[in-house]
Formats: structure tokens, sequence, C-alpha cells
């Protein structure tokens, strides 16, 4: 969107304190302390349940918190009605009026404000222009697609220019396909606009491909907040580990040897991780991703943690085959293969075949118990 910019005048754009919600005697968000900065497309991930939604609503002055304290550019908010904060929602049913033209759907809340004639249609025409449906404006919400009508829904956000946007799973209708394509839209839209967004969502994907930041929510706290690389390579708590992609998790007695931390497991084999990979506490594991998991002939050699198994189940998806191996004792792991220099199923491991699994330390990393942020 061009024309003007509105002056930026802190480099926080919302700060949330000590923010606690309770309904009756279930609490739902439990003292969240964040920041989130100016132009940050920040995302609040995590499953049902877990408070995000309920935060994004008291960020957008839907819901009050019970305690603690809201700022928007500097200003306390805490209690300061939806209509009178300088933000915006975009909702997952889009909430469009059935009635009105595409035009008139963008234009409503720039009317609402008083603004009139050339300046409606100039910022309109910007609005649409940004989410591509120039050649809508005279069509009604029932002549669109669902991906269309999300961009309705954007556009009507955006024209106000609102100093934040807040998106509760908005792309939560759509097929898989368009959510894919819709999200990089968001975040092209986002850097165009630089307006700060705050995302809600459950699916962790959709939050790995758009977001500057996530915050991991869990049970009304956030577990880890990081971007993107950090949480998947290197989660601090189970909880992250589990939730941000597949992992597999080694516990047992927890050691150390000399740089390394170590895990031996209920099999007597050890497993290493490096100091500089955390802190792995008192009941955490040493954990690894599928994907950096290599399997092997068992009398091949190789270096660093290596674990014997048998392959129980083998799975082609695609781009990837991913087989299921099971250690001494029970243990389970998923390995991922990329299926570069693979031509043919008979290429693949089969289930019963023995086979070691091998891995870098470093490639690894350490959680610790599941903890309020």
């Amino acid at each position: 969107m061009s024309a003007e910019v509105k002056p930026r005048v802190a480099d926080v754009d919302v700060r949330l304190v000590n923010v606690t919600k309770m309904f009756g005697d279930q609490t739902a968000v439990d003292g969240i302390t964040l920041d989130v900065s100016d132009g940050e497309f920040f995302t609040l991930l995590g499953p049902s349940g877990c408070g995000k939604t309920t935060t994004l609503r008291m960020i957008g002055g839907f819901e009050q918190p019970t305690s603690g304290l809201i700022e928007l550019k500097g200003e306390d908010v805490t209690f300061l009605p939806a209509h009178e904060r300088d933000v915006n929602t975009v909702f997952q049913s889009y909430a469009l009026f059935p009635h009105l033209t595409i035009f008139e759907n963008v234009a409503f809340g720039l009317r609402r404000s008083g603004i009139k004639g050339d300046e409606v249609t100039r910022r309109v025409g910007e609005a649409l222009e940004l989410v591509q449906l120039i050649g809508y404006e005279k069509r009604k919400p029932a002549q669109l697609s669902g991906g269309q009508a999300q961009r309705v829904a954007l556009a009507r956000a955006l024209v106000n220019r609102p100093a934040v946007l807040l998106l509760d799973e908005p792309l939560g209708a759509l097929d898989l396909k368009l959510r894919k394509q819709m999200g990089i839209e968001l975040k092209r839209i986002q850097r165009e606009v630089g307006i700060t967004f705050i995302y809600v969502t459950h699916d962790q994907e959709e939050a790995m491909t758009m977001s500057d930041r996530i915050a991991v929510m869990n049970k009304g706290h956030y577990e880890q907040l990081a971007g993107p690389e950090t949480l998947y390579e290197r989660p601090t708590t189970r909880f992250v580990a589990s939730f941000v992609g597949a992992s597999n998790l080694l516990e047992g007695k927890i050691g150390s040897d000399g740089e390394s931390w170590t895990v031996t497991l209920p099999s007597g084999d050890v497993v290493r991780a490096p100091k500089n990979l955390g802190d792995i506490g008192t009941g955490g594991a040493i954990g690894v991703r599928p994907e950096k998991l290599t399997l092997l002939e068992p009398g091949q050699e190789s270096k660093g943690n290596r674990l014997d198994g048998t392959v129980v189940d083998t799975s082609y998806l695609g781009v990837l085959t991913q087989y299921t191996v099971e250690g001494a004792g029970g243990l389970r792991l998923l390995v991922s293969e990329q299926n570069v220099d693979r031509t043919t199923r008979s290429d693949t491991w089969r289930p019963g075949e023995r086979v070691a699994l091998t891995w870098k330390p470093e490639h690894g990393f350490v959680v610790g118990d599941s903890k309020s942020a």
C-alpha cells in the first residue's frame, strides 16, 4: 500500500506484562510477558485450548485481562475498548457483508471513520491492488472463492492502516493447497505494508513459513519464543520438540562426558550431545530429528552416535521415505531419507532388515521438562 506511512513512535508495537486471564476458576492465560517488535510477523502457535486466541483477543480489546498490562505503541490499552485501539482483526470466518459489493466491504471502515469521496476510491484501490483483486470491485462475496474472500477480509482490515493487524487462524477454512499459497501471499503483503502482524495458528508449517518469531504455547503460557530455525533445530522442552516437527527423544540416565551430555539408555547404549546445545537439566533427554539420522548396514563403520535396530515399517511419501526402526528394549525411532538417488521402491530398506542408525552428536539437541516461560 503506497501513500502515507504512519510514523513509528516505538520499537515495540505490542507489550504484554504478566498478563493473566481467568474464566471462573480456569486459567486460560497464565502470566504471559512478551514484546512484539515494530514491523514483525509474530505468531502464537499451539494446540486448541493453549490460550493463543484468548491472548490475541486481549490484545484486540475483545477480552479484558484478569491482571497484567497490555501496551500498544507505548500506550497502556489494558482496559481500552476494541474500537479505540489502533488494531484490526481478520477472523477465520472473514465476516464479509453479503449484501455489499467488494468495494463497499473494503470501504466500510473508511466511511465509518468519516473519509469520503476520492480518498475512499484511492485507498480501496490500493488495498485491492495489494491483495491482487483489482477488477472485483462490483462483485458480491457470494461470487468469490474462499481464497478471494480471505483476500477481501485482509484488504478491509488493512485499508485503515492499523498499527497492528491481528489474524485469528484466517486460513483455517481453506484447503491445504490454497492455505500454502495464501501463507506465501500473507508474508508478501506483510513485507510490503510493513505493519506488525500477530498471527494465531495451530499449524506449525504455517507458522514456520511466515513468521519472524514464534511463541509456542502450552497450557496458558509459552514454552519457547524464538525464530523458526531455532525452534526446529534447538527446541528446549519436550513439548516444543514434539509440537514443532517430528522428534526422536532418547531418555535414560543423564551424565556428563567432558564437553558432552550423555544419556545412558535402558539398553546400555550411550548417546551424546555437546554441552553448548543447552542445559539438559534433571529429567531431560537428548533429541534428534528424523532427517538427521542415517541408516547403514549393521557391519558398516561409523562415527558419532550409533544404535542398532530392525526396520519395522517403511512409508514411501514421495519426496522422502520414512522408516520406523526398533532398537533394543523396544525403543522406536523415526528416520526420514530424501528420495534423491532412489528410482524404485526396491531401493528402500525392508521391514525385518537389521540396520544401524547413526548421527553426529552436534546434529542433536537437548531438552528439559516442559516449563513456564
